[in-house]
């Protein structure tokens, strides 16, 4: 009961900052039309809400719609500061109920207190899983052909769990951008003539199995028994 609550408290806190994030998200882009109408250049794409508020501070408009347009700009910026800080908070209370979890997942390189609590969160219970394939399937990264003619090739599977899929990409580009042994894979199948998308499909399922592992081991250990 408790491990049921735990993982619908991470989901929940999870869903909670996503809905943040997005937020912000559509509050900066409302920010960018207006900057668009106000500034000449307009403002950078990494747009944060104190260059905004550098920005609106060179604009004195006379004219009646422009001054409304700055005033609107300014409760916007007042927005972003206000969902920053909800952002921050939430991603404190994620961090804090990872930790009470216990789990291993974040000693994995690429994998931060927001993508461990999206794994634990989507995958709840991971002896639902009798092998590692099943797991990747369930997370959408298992690879399906696609064969045309003589040619034999396989794309990512649009079905699973989207969040577990987009937290093994995070890890997945972390990894490549990184010196890791997940680069180093990645960069063995671009040699051999995959494209980048196949070469991270496949990476991707490999991130499946690693991810699988220590989400096992932690099941075992809270639980007083060693793997086979």
């Amino acid at each position: 009961m408790w491990a049921d609550q735990s993982t619908a408290a991470l989901r929940a806190l999870t869903e909670h900052r996503e809905d943040l994030v997005r937020t912000r998200t559509q509050t900066v882009n409302r920010l960018h039309v207006l900057l668009a109408q106000l500034l000449p250049a307009g403002a950078a794409a990494n747009l944060t809400a104190d260059g905004a508020a550098a920005l609106l501070r060179t604009v004195r408009p006379r004219e009646l719609l422009a001054r409304t347009h700055r005033q609107i700009a300014v409760d916007l910026v007042a927005e972003i500061r206000r969902l920053d800080r909800r952002i921050s908070v939430a991603a404190d209370a994620i961090t804090a109920a990872v930790a009470a979890s216990g789990s291993t997942l974040t000693r994995l390189y690429g994998v931060g207190d927001i993508v461990a609590a999206i794994a634990l969160a989507r995958t709840g219970s991971v002896s639902r899983f009798a092998f590692s394939a099943h797991f990747a399937s369930f997370a959408g990264v298992a690879p399906i052909e696609v064969s045309t003619g003589d040619v034999v090739r396989h794309r990512l599977s649009r079905a699973g769990d989207r969040q577990l899929n987009r937290a093994l990409h995070v890890i997945a580009i972390t990894q490549i951008r990184g010196d890791t042994a997940g680069g180093a894979y990645y960069q063995g199948k671009r040699q051999t003539g995959k494209s980048h998308r196949e070469a991270l499909r496949c990476l991707k399922r490999r991130l499946a199995d690693v991810v699988y592992r220590p989400l096992l081991r932690d099941t075992d250990t809270s639980r007083g028994t060693t793997p086979c």
